[in-house]
């Protein structure tokens, strides 16, 4: 599908406001709204959402959302809230940032 349009089929212009994946750090952009454009590689189904790993070339990132029907090798754009889910292991930190659709 080109353009690409995003989970709640809002239609962006490339580049337009889009975040590269890279930039999007832990902690620091916490609650932060960003667009993020990329290929879907994969999906899982959680309890009562899907999340769908976003992969724009400078990184990966997992979005969780109420949208069950991207399929893998899509091209989308994406709005979301960058969160973090803390994960302390033996004394390290393994959480890891992810976006929540809006």
């Amino acid at each position: 599908m080109w353009p690409p349009s995003g989970l709640n089929g809002v239609n962006l212009k490339i580049g337009t406001n889009v975040t590269p994946i890279r930039e999007i750090k832990p902690k620091l952009d916490n609650q932060a709204i960003v667009y993020i454009q990329g290929q879907v590689e994969k999906q899982a189904p959680l309890m009562k959402q899907w999340a769908y790993q976003i992969n724009d070339s400078t990184g990966k990132i997992w979005v969780v959302t109420n949208q069950k029907n991207l399929a893998e090798g899509a091209q989308v754009v994406i709005k979301g809230k960058v969160r973090y889910r803390s994960i302390p292991l033996a004394g390290k930190e393994l959480g890891e940032v992810y976006l929540e659709e809006e």
